[in-house]
């Protein structure tokens, strides 16, 4: 089971990250009263700037947590149906037998059989998630670009589609997020970001997360860097990029004491009612962007260990930051991790990725987090 928290070994496994490839990384672990803060190497490559634990970073697809939360609360308010169609409330943006056939829920957990629209977004990405034929030139074409919901949803919801509504395994899509976040504004009259501000994020009192309508991160923060799997190289500098290509799917920005918190708060009940938070536990077997099968919830996944309890919370990237937030069943024990470089991995001939020497002190870091 869970061990005490051994500063001394989560100090060495966040060294060990940075020593194996990464920039940058900083970790907030928690176990009841006890909290450690960590950080290894430098939030500027250029001028070995350090990280610190108390930087602002993009959280990526963990925003998701915060958009499902927001729906289940007007879920309980009686605005909205989980298990009632998409069409009902947004006709015009997914017509016909399609808004017939999807449901709320079915959006909340990749089960609508809606693609992924970054391909159609992002045309040298058109092959996303076919790794081996993407390019990251539009990367830079797009830093500044501003696009609108409907259009991305509309790019998603014309392209082919990848299941049949409330099948599984279903199949991780940005385009069912952005969807919840106009039925959130459809039903409460304002943006899915003011709605989600105000009810999570200042509900659970975090003070250093927001939705933001720049392309900054405003306050300290790290410098983030794409490799994209080795085409470029060096990794890129991404930190400043107008996050409406993601917007209620991923552009969030926090800390990992927020994380943390917002986890903890959410599995104690405090953001929906605990029957929101068992729909939100109850999981159907998903593709996740990388291929792989995952269990997924309402916004929330778990990961377990034999033996030592499940814990709950999400993953999230964007073009150079990734994070994970994952805190144990019974609340007492969470972790938040964030790091400043994204798609380390080389591809091999076939286009799958390569193993890296930090996916294995990235998993010792989380093992060391979440059990000692």
């Amino acid at each position: 089971m869970k061990n005490p928290l051994d500063p001394a070994k989560l100090d060495a496994a966040v060294e060990n990250v940075h020593r194996a490839g990464i920039p940058g990384l900083f970790a907030e672990v928690r176990d009841g009263d006890q909290v450690w803060r960590g950080a290894a190497g430098v939030a500027d490559v250029a001028t070995r700037r350090p990280v610190t634990a108390d930087m602002r970073h993009r959280a990526g697809s963990i925003t998701k947590t915060f958009t499902a939360a927001a729906v289940l609360q007007q879920v309980e308010s009686g605005r909205i149906g989980l298990d009632t169609p998409i069409g009902r409330y947004l006709p015009e943006l997914v017509p016909g037998e399609r808004g017939a056939a999807i449901t709320v829920r079915m959006l909340i957990n990749h089960t609508s059989g809606l693609p992924e629209y970054l391909p159609y977004a992002y045309p040298s990405l058109k092959a996303f998630p076919d790794l081996a034929n993407t390019g990251p030139q539009s990367l830079d074409d797009n830093r500044f670009t501003r696009f609108h919901p409907t259009e991305l949803i509309e790019m998603g919801v014309t392209a082919p589609a990848v299941g049949a509504p409330g099948g599984t395994p279903g199949v991780y899509s940005n385009t069912n997020y952005l969807l919840l976040g106009e039925l959130l504004e459809r039903v409460t009259g304002t943006t899915a970001e003011r709605y989600i501000t105000r009810n999570v994020i200042e509900r659970a009192g975090l003070r250093d997360t927001e939705l933001p309508a720049e392309p900054y991160v405003d306050g300290p923060h790290s410098q983030i860097y794409e490799a994209w799997f080795g085409m470029i190289d060096p990794p890129r500098d991404y930190s400043v990029f107008d996050m409406s290509w993601v917007g209620p799917a991923g552009s969030l920005i926090s800390t990992v004491t927020d994380l943390n918190r917002f986890y903890g708060m959410l599995l104690a009940g405090e953001i929906v009612s605990p029957s929101s938070l068992a729909h939100m536990q109850r999981t159907v077997p998903v593709i996740s962007q990388e291929g792989k099968t995952i269990d997924y919830g309402l916004g929330l996944h778990p990961m377990e260990a034999p033996g030592q309890g499940t814990f709950w919370g999400h993953g999230g990237t964007v073009w150079g930051a990734g994070t994970l937030a994952m805190t144990s069943a019974d609340g007492k024990r969470q972790m938040s991790v964030a790091v400043n470089l994204q798609r380390w991995n080389r591809l091999d001939s076939s286009g799958k990725p390569q193993p890296h020497p930090i996916d294995d002190a990235l998993a010792a870091l989380y093992r060391a987090a979440m059990y000692g």
